[in-house]
């Protein structure tokens, strides 16, 4: 069995108080690894080593960093046995998703490659005639990022890269539910030529972890993906210490499906968008929002697809729905389910589970007095909801503290329009399905869905400070006095 050991200075370290833990695997409940957990101490040890290494990696010239990440997604694609192995034992990922996440994270790489060399400011008119005024953008200094077990590797990915391209060094706590799935990226970028102390992986509890990220001085910026729970005493304690922050959060994400839609596509679409990675997706169309002279035939073609979906092992390639990432789990949507079903909701199949395996499950006839309603899931639980028209849609989409994702079926182009404007949400895909990603792309939303974007040039611009420079050819500044 392989013990891993925290990444800090650019060796493997030994927890300075001899804790290990066992990292269990969903599936079957047997341990996976043995991982070291950062102590306070150690914890200390990684953001002084990312604190001492920043400020000469931020002069390193872009094409070394560039050399570098484009060096470590090669490496990351050429152990992407080794990586599927990890995801699915770790994190319970099923194939499909094991594959897209790590082709995923190397386009993550080399986009944040490219933006190496796109640090970029601007130049402005001075109103004093001669006098050359711009901006420059300068690296925050020593980032730390939170991120998540359920796609622990690019949302990692999405947090460092960006951050090292743009020149800050960066201290990384992954998941304690899937520590191993971040720690694999320190030998990755050892190997890539990154300089030791650049980047920093400490798997460590919340307990010894506290608020050390958002009350160290050394550290500039926190980025966390995680539940908005977590996010809101993240965020709300980065504030009283002037710190930024960028928070993406949870969702309660609509799966719209218009009166003209193709039914069976809109069939499809909805149960990728939901059933994915078991629901353990914030972007996920939890609630299916269908117009009402459709929402038989769509309720009735959907439950029958979705009893057709493999439940078991994800190391099966035909398995669609893995296990949730802890039991615990099971029984929160054993609650939202019975609330509905007591409230009036149709249970159309699923509910079961064993172990850490949860029944894709459909309920119909779902209203706005019914939890699950508003409150996110986080596992494989649809809940399909009748609406009259356009305007009633928009009414029940937006009836959300959550704003995240969204998808709308339809070949009506100005219904499609419409909806893009007036859906509160930070992303909103016609005729696609609610769970897309790019490298790019401005990844975010709104409410409490979250702050702040993720991805290409928008991470860079969040991971970096706007300075003002104004030079002056002449000695021929005027003053009052």
């Amino acid at each position: 069995m392989k013990e891993y050991k925290l990444y800090i200075n650019g060796q493997d370290q030994a927890s300075s108080n001899g804790k290990i833990v066992d990292d269990i695997n969903p599936s079957n409940g047997e341990i996976f690894a043995k991982v070291h957990m950062a102590s306070k101490e150690d914890i200390e040890d990684a953001i002084q080593s990312a604190y001492i290494a920043q400020k000469s990696w931020a002069k390193t010239p872009p094409r070394q960093k560039e050399k570098v990440l484009l060096k470590a997604a090669d490496l990351f694609e050429e152990r992407a046995e080794e990586i599927k192995t990890i995801l699915m034992q770790e994190s319970g990922s099923v194939f499909a998703k094991c594959m897209f996440e790590i082709g995923m994270v190397a386009d993550i790489l080399r986009t944040a490659a490219g933006e190496a060399r796109r640090v970029s400011g601007q130049t402005f008119t001075s109103n004093d005639p001669g006098v050359l005024s711009y901006s420059i953008r300068r690296p925050l200094g020593v980032i730390a990022g939170i991120s998540p077990f359920n796609a622990p590797m690019i949302l990692s990915t999405k947090k460092f890269a960006f951050a090292l391209a743009a020149g800050n060094s960066f201290v990384l706590k992954p998941s304690s539910h899937t520590p191993v799935c971040g720690l694999v990226f320190g030998e990755v970028f050892r190997d890539a030529g990154l300089p030791d102390g650049v980047l920093n992986i400490i798997p460590c509890s919340s307990r010894d972890l506290g608020e050390t990220f958002q009350t160290d001085k050394r550290i500039a910026m926190i980025t966390l993906t995680g539940s908005t729970q977590v996010g809101k005493i993240v965020a709300a304690s980065a504030a009283m210490n002037l710190k930024k922050c960028t928070v993406e959060l949870g969702g309660k994400s609509p799966t719209i499906v218009l009166g003209d839609a193709n039914v069976d596509y809109a069939v499809d679409t909805a149960a990728f968008s939901i059933f994915m990675h078991q629901g353990q997706i914030c972007m996920a169309g939890s609630r299916i929002i269908v117009e009402e002279n459709i929402y038989d035939e769509f309720c009735e073609k959907f439950a029958a697809k979705v009893k057709t979906l493999k439940v078991g092992n994800p190391e099966d390639p035909t398995t669609i729905v893995g296990p949730l990432i802890e039991e615990a789990q099971c029984k929160f949507i054993n609650g939202l389910v019975d609330d509905a079903v007591t409230k009036g909701a149709n249970l159309l199949t699923g509910r079961e589970h064993e172990g850490c395996f949860y029944q894709p499950t459909v309920l119909a006839d779902i209203t706005e007095s019914m939890t699950i309603f508003h409150e996110e899931a986080f596992g494989p639980a649809a809940a399909i909801v009748k609406a009259r028209d356009v305007d009633h849609i928009i009414e029940l989409a937006n009836n959300s503290n959550y704003g995240l994702s969204s998808a709308v079926i339809t070949d009506n182009l100005s219904a499609a329009l419409r909806l893009t404007e007036e859906l509160d949400t930070g992303m909103v895909h016609v005729n696609g399905p609610t769970i897309q990603d790019e490298a790019h792309i401005p990844f975010g939303g709104v409410k409490e869905s979250g702050m702040g974007r993720e991805g290409g040039h928008f991470s860079i611009e969040e991971m970096t400070e706007l300075k003002w420079v104004t030079v002056e050819g002449h000695l021929n500044h005027h003053y009052p006095f």
